[in-house]
C-alpha cells in the first residue's frame, strides 16, 4: 500500500519514537526513514496501523475513539530495533501535552542522541544510547549530557567516552528503576 509521506516521521502513529531506533541513524541499505517518512513505502510496504490511520483520516491512533485496540494488545512483550516498552505512555504524553510539545521534547532528545553518537560512541553503544534516551524522561537525559560534558574531556579516547556515558546512563536508569536494554526474545 501506498502511504502518504508524513510531516514529522519521526514519532510513529502507533507511538514509537522512530528518531530514537538505531534504524533511523544507520548509514547503508537498512536505514529507516520513520514513520511514513520518505520512501518508507518500498521498504514497508504493508503496515496495519497506518493502513488503519489512513481509514479513520487521522494521524495518531490516539486521536480514534478506538484507542488503545487490539493492534496493540497483539504486540508482544519483546522490542525489535527500538524500544516499545514506552510507546503508550507517549501517545498519552502527546496527547496531554499536545503534539507540537511533544514533537519538541522528540527534537531535543534526538539532538542529544544525535551528539552522544557522534561524541561518545565507540562503536558498539549505538543500540544502548538509543534505548536510554528513548526510556529516560528528557529531563534525566539533559542531566546525563550535563555530566559528560563536565566529566569527560575531549582528549580522552572513544572507549574511555563511551564507558562513562554507560555508567552514567545505567546509574540514572538504576535511579529512576529502569533496566536500559531491549527486551530480546529468548534464543
Amino acid at each position: 500500500m501506498e502511504y502518504k509521506e508524513r510531516e514529522y516521521p519521526l514519532f510513529s502513529a502507533c507511538g514509537l519514537n522512530c528518531g530514537l531506533c538505531p534504524r533511523y541513524h544507520t548509514n547503508g541499505v537498512s536505514i529507516c526513514p520513520g514513520c511514513a517518512g520518505k520512501g518508507f513505502s518500498e521498504k514497508r510496504p504493508s503496515c496495519g496501523v497506518l493502513s488503519c490511520c489512513k481509514r479513520k483520516e487521522i494521524e495518531y491512533c490516539y486521536l480514534c475513539d478506538e484507542y488503545s485496540c487490539k493492534k496493540y494488545d497483539a504486540w508482544g512483550p519483546y522490542d525489535s530495533f527500538i524500544t516499545q516498552k514506552n510507546q503508550r505512555r507517549d501517545l498519552e504524553k502527546a496527547k496531554s501535552i499536545g503534539i507540537e510539545a511533544y514533537r519538541a521534547e522528540l527534537d531535543e532528545k534526538i539532538g542529544i542522541l544525535e551528539n552522544l553518537l557522534e561524541h561518545y560512541d565507540d562503536g558498539r553503544r549505538k543500540s544502548f544510547f538509543c534505548v536510554a534516551v528513548n526510556l529516560l524522561e528528557l529531563d534525566d537525559v539533559k542531566s546525563v549530557a550535563e555530566q559528560l560534558a563536565t566529566e569527560t574531556k575531549s582528549e580522552d579516547g572513544a572507549k574511555e567516552k563511551a564507558a562513562a556515558a554507560v555508567r552514567l546512563f545505567e546509574d540514572m536508569g538504576r535511579k529512576r528503576g529502569m533496566d536500559l536494554k531491549l527486551r530480546k526474545k529468548p534464543k
